[in-house]
């Protein structure tokens, strides 16, 4: 997946909808007597890459529980499908999505909490677990985790740059050298990106929302437009078209990987679903974490989690809760998603399972080792349209604190 052009729908791609508990409240596995009760037919929805992964387990599952399970994919907007299908009545049982639109499906009625053991839970990535917690429960069955890194071509780069300074340094002088056309592939079209510039925005001192007490993101407290988001902007403006060059509007959501594998820049910033196309294209490359500014603070890339949701109105959800809770939970599924789509596995025995044959994926988690998880909150579908735009403007030499002070005031008033 990409993300936020295809949005952080994209990279983060996908809709969700949580899972049922209902009456199976309790931390034991649920009886079996109550999925084989229901009406025998369980539908999972989810996008094309995993419903060819999840087709065998879901027949198995089916098979043990005497019951008919389809898997139908959803090629777009999954998330907005899915809600409409809810309020009609005629949605699936069970959805695999993102985990950034838990607080949206929520007030929506969609999803309902689901329980996991504690010593279930204890199988999962804490970060992951986290990312599916919501108002204090748990609204979700993570399996993969994703974040961006920073991937370069080590025949034009060999050394990991410290800084975006230096990076920036190593990419003029391949330009100059006739051996690189860009300096960064770092997407942001004519809207922006948020989330993939994020990480810069964070080593810049810009922060998104405050936190509660309780860790939980404040949407009372917005950062963009208070004078740190000022002040990361004022140096993201220094890399942009009317500074380094190294940040263009020019690279977009469609270009920027195949730029990269196209050998025309040295460095790229995406994560996981990058890779098999810069395999394809034989290139030579590693990974390392996103380089922030000289002096300035680590740069915290958003954490994304791909997971699974029974459906509140779901015709099923005695079934959904079973397959959920007591069959996503198997390494076995979760490497067979990894194999469908490599992102790091959510569930910690998966994740040691193929880690042996994939070295990325320990790349890319420590990448992410000082991410923040992305806000799953309401409040955050305020942030990205005019957060990217802002940031566009900016890149293309608009003035940085007239503009995101403007996109602060255009973000609170449709925070409601």
């Amino acid at each position: 997946m990409r993300i936020r052009t295809a949005g952080v729908v994209a990279v983060l791609g996908l809709a969700l909808a949580a899972s049922g508990c209902g009456d199976n409240s309790k931390d034991e596995p649920a009886a079996k007597e109550s999925p084989k009760a229901a009406s025998g037919k369980l539908v999972i929805w989810a996008d094309d890459k995993r419903t060819a992964a999840l087709k065998p387990f879901a027949e198995e599952f089916g098979k043990e529980n005497g019951v008919t399970v389809e898997v139908q994919a959803v090629s777009k907007d999954l998330q907005t499908n899915f809600v409409t299908a809810s309020q009609q009545g005629s949605g699936p049982d069970v959805v695999v999505g993102a985990h950034d639109w838990i607080g949206n499906l929520v007030q929506n009625g969609a999803i309902d909490p689901v329980q996991l053991a504690a010593e279930q839970k204890s199988g999962f990535n804490e970060t992951a677990i986290k990312a599916v917690t919501f108002n204090g429960q748990l609204y979700g069955v993570p399996y993969a985790t994703e974040n961006v890194a920073l991937i370069r071509n080590t025949e034009l780069a060999p050394e990991a740059p410290k800084t975006i300074e230096d990076l920036v340094a190593a990419g003029k002088k391949l330009k100059a050298e006739k051996k690189a056309s860009e300096i960064l592939c770092l997407q942001s079209g004519q809207n922006g990106d948020a989330y993939h510039v994020y990480p810069l925005y964070t080593s810049g001192g810009g922060y998104l929302f405050g936190t509660t007490a309780n860790g939980d993101y404040d949407p009372k407290d917005l950062g963009v437009g208070k004078p740190e988001s000022i002040a990361a902007f004022q140096k993201i403006a220094k890399l942009g078209e009317k500074g380094e060059g190294a940040l263009k509007r020019s690279i977009t959501g469609e270009n920027s990987i195949a730029t990269f594998t196209g050998k025309k820049c040295a460095f790229l910033v995406s994560g996981p679903w990058a890779i098999a196309d810069a395999k394809k294209a034989g290139i030579k490359y590693d990974i390392s974490p996103v380089p922030g500014f000289a002096g300035g603070k680590e740069t915290q890339p958003f954490v994304g989690v791909q997971a699974f949701y029974v459906a509140a109105k779901g015709k099923n959800k005695a079934l959904a809760q079973e397959f959920v809770t007591n069959y996503v939970t198997k390494p076995e599924l979760a490497v067979a998603l990894y194999q469908a789509e490599p992102r790091p596995p959510a569930l910690t025995a998966a994740f040691d399972q193929v880690k042996g044959t994939d070295p990325d994926l320990a790349k890319f988690s420590e990448a992410g080792r000082n991410g923040q998880v992305l806000p799953a909150i309401p409040a955050m579908a305020a942030i990205w349209d005019p957060f990217g735009k802002a940031e566009a403007a900016v890149i293309g030499g608009a003035d940085p604190a007239k503009t995101i002070t403007a996109a602060g005031k255009t973000i609170a008033g449709q925070i409601k």
